[in-house]
């Protein structure tokens, strides 16, 4: 686990986890890992230590199944903060041992592992770009809690700390020098080791900038230490704390633990000499490792998250899918993406449209203009050089003739969303491409198992539900047909896999999963515009509740013609009236009436001025009058986060949804549910069903039985069931 060895009077302490894939920082490890540090500290030969790795990262922080297993068993808090201090201690002890460390950074140092490294006195990094080095628990709900918040900002200061603690950034080699985290780069180990030892040995009483030696030779921190670019009390630390708080309450809302502890850590631990300034960070670790939040986070955003992107849902039994080539039908919006993360991947693209020219609009911002133009974005910002742009662009073909799709391994059809179009394009496509290949339709509410019936290959039709903008949003939601075959499902989550997105699977229904869910938030919106409720304070709740943006807008931003579309199409298959369907009637007065239709014709719930923000339509008030009495900011946003919640409930119950962890991984990843909760199910979870279905209940009987709670939900509640069997869980982790 951790290999132990003395070379030119230094002590090599490197950690080789056998059992895991990367190195984690867990109770084996730490107990092995200390006790190398002791050896060495008690060799009077050895002069210094280098830690590094013998694996080909680092380390990649602490073992998150270990942090699970912990939120799953009942622990009083003075037991979770003796363990949390434990680690501080510890790597307090090694840093002030007398004897120079030095940590070579061979790979991946991310939190506990760059803790280790911020414990060194000195820090040398192979010149690797691909080497992510950072403190990203904050992404999960945590905080780095073996010294992080503490070490990091005595060294680089608050301002520049700001993004690495409170945001997880991640760093390579050569933006971690320029930041001041490193010390030196190295091409190889052997010259990344001789810079070492030579650092040592010239070197041999080296401590750190924030530690002095006593009268006594001890080693101490200092409690006069002057922090790089102020101190807290000082007018530069005031400069920085004040408007630093107010941002951070302004993006999160005070829905995150992790940042507000973060931001307490910071502030209270710079005050005093490290060694108390560390307790104040076991402190508030403590805090968050028992908080729901934390304990939903890292459940759904790296479990997970994690197991969906290995492909947990791919059937077992089929070998994987070589693909090569693949066709997509329609060069919007949709299909453009698509070509572009397809092309990144690797994959031989045909980009087809109705005409060339349409397929290369070389004149507009889609068709395979809009790959040129992400590419020279790249290039611009140097994450791609100009000859991987040129390969990129060289495996996009556009055309407008059918038979360039022969030897298609996958076809995805991005065209409008009208089952006749779709129908057609299925047709002639089904025509020319090779009987194994699979048949993806990205639409967003039609039915896959109705789609496919003018398929002559059903079994290899399948629902391909990408997100916009593609380049950008992380989520593919996999819709199976009736018919669909286990080998299209294997084959459509290989593809997935292959452009780096998450594959979630669903079964058929009308919107699926996630659109299905996300048009409760925007309907809920306009039903509150309706009964005079302020778009103000809706689009406030929205945004407070943790929602990206409040409901009108994103109504806008995804047009109001769409979902007008979607309704009226649904209206023509159920027969249920557009006045009927949630936000229904308010739609079709903005597209039917007003002409109002969004953002894209710059008129919509806002206005669009071509010179400045865009703002609330003051129309909105003439046409819904405000009620004299507005509700409370808390019971709106309870308004719109329950609603989402108790449709994924729904999905759940109807059969669409297939785990729970597609669920909250769906919800948070497709349209932005608010991640401090875990997702949609997590969330209730996190209220308590029983509290849930009172909230429900209570809701229904002042809006309408769209808040009604299902009677399963009701059943769950009353025997204390929850969605997730963390017993069971705990076992498997």
């Amino acid at each position: 686990m951790i290999k132990y060895s003395v070379n030119n009077s230094v002590a090599f302490v490197s950690w080789n986890m056998e059992s895991e894939p990367m190195n984690v920082i867990n109770q084996a490890s730490t107990k092995a890992f200390a006790e190398a540090m002791e050896t060495a500290i008690a060799d009077t030969n050895v002069k210094g230590i280098i830690i590094t790795s013998e694996k080909d990262s680092f380390i990649v922080g602490a073992d998150l199944k270990m942090i699970r297993k912990m939120f799953n068993q009942k622990r009083d808090v003075e037991t979770v903060f003796n363990e949390a201090k434990a680690l501080n201690l510890l790597f307090r002890k090694f840093e002030t041992c007398g004897k120079p460390i030095v940590a070579c950074i061979n790979g991946h140092a991310l939190g506990g592992g760059f803790e280790i490294c911020l414990m060194a006195h000195y820090r040398i990094a192979l010149n690797n770009p691909k080497t992510k080095i950072g403190l990203p628990e904050a992404k999960i709900g945590l905080l780095p809690g073996a010294g992080g918040t503490q070490r990091l900002p005595r060294l680089i200061g608050i301002e520049k700390s700001a993004p690495l603690l409170l945001e997880g950034k991640e760093l390579n080699p050569a933006e971690a020098l320029k930041m001041g985290l490193i010390h030196e780069l190295a091409e190889t180990k052997e010259e990344m080791f001789e810079k070492a030892t030579k650092w040592i040995l010239a070197n041999p009483k080296y401590i750190q900038p924030w530690d002095e030696r006593n009268s006594k030779g001890m080693i101490v921190g200092k409690s006069n230490y002057n922090i790089p670019g102020g101190n807290i009390q000082s007018p530069q630390g005031a400069m920085l704390m004040l408007p630093g708080t107010a941002m951070m309450y302004n993006k999160t809302y005070g829905n995150y633990p992790a940042q507000i502890a973060i931001m307490r850590c910071v502030y209270e631990g710079l005050q005093v000499p490290i060694e108390k300034a560390l307790m104040i960070e076991s402190r508030y670790f403590t805090q968050l490792l028992m908080s729901k939040e934390a304990k939903n986070m890292v459940r759904t955003l790296f479990f997970s998250i994690g197991e969906a992107n290995k492909g947990a849902a791919r059937p077992k039994h089929i070998p994987e899918a070589k693909i090569q080539k693949i066709g997509i039908l329609g060069a919007g919006m949709m299909g453009s993406g698509i070509a572009y993360v397809s092309a990144l991947a690797g994959l031989e693209v045909i980009l087809k449209d109705t005409t060339l020219e349409n397929a290369e609009k070389s004149n507009g911002i889609y068709g395979k203009e809009y790959s040129r133009n992400l590419v020279k974005t790249q290039i611009s910002k140097g994450k791609m050089t100009q000859e991987q742009g040129e390969a990129l662009l060289n495996r996009i073909k556009p055309t407008a003739d059918y038979a360039d799709l022969q030897g298609c391994d996958l076809v995805i059809e991005a065209v409008f969303e009208n089952r006749e179009v779709k129908a057609t394009v299925t047709k002639e496509t089904e025509a020319i491409i090779p009987t194994t290949a699979v048949f993806g339709s990205n639409t967003s509410t039609l039915p896959i198992t109705s789609l496919a019936e003018v398929s002559v290959r059903p079994e290899n039709f399948i629902g391909i539900h990408f997100f916009s903008p593609v380049d950008k949003m992380p989520l593919v939601e996999i819709i199976i047909g009736q018919k669909t075959s286990d080998y299209a499902l294997a084959v459509t989550i290989d593809y997935v896999k292959k452009i780096k997105k998450t594959p979630i699977v669903v079964n058929d229904s009308r919107g699926f999963y996630t659109s299905r869910c996300f048009g409760t938030y925007t309907a809920e919106g306009m039903e509150m515009l309706a009964e005079g409720i302020n778009p103000i304070l809706i689009e406030n709740a929205g945004k407070m509740a943790g929602m990206p943006v409040g409901p009108l807008a994103v109504s806008d931003e995804v047009s109001l013609d769409l979902a007008y579309k979607v309704m009226k199409q649904t209206e023509a298959d159920t027969g249920i009236k557009i006045e009927d369907i949630p936000g229904g009637k308010v739609v079709k007065k903005f597209v039917e009436e007003l002409n109002r239709i969004g953002k894209k014709v710059k008129k919509g719930f806002y206005e669009y001025p071509e010179d400045g923000q865009k703002y609330l339509w003051e129309g909105l008030k003439e046409i819904y009058p405000l009620k004299a009495e507005q509700p409370d900011i808390e019971h709106l946003k309870k308004r719109l986060l329950h609603r989402q919640a108790l449709e994924a409930v729904r999905c759940l119950e109807e059969g669409v949804l297939r785990t729970v962890e597609d669920a909250d991984v769906g919800s948070i990843l497709a349209w932005g549910f608010p991640a401090y909760t875990g997702g949609t199910l997590s969330y209730i979870e996190m209220i308590g069903l029983e509290q849930f279905v009172k909230d429900c209940d209570e809701l229904a009987d002042k809006y309408g039985e769209r808040f009604r709670p299902t009677e399963k939900l009701r059943e769950m509640a009353k025997n204390g069931e929850l969605f997730y069997k963390e017993a069971e869980v705990a076992e498997m982790v």
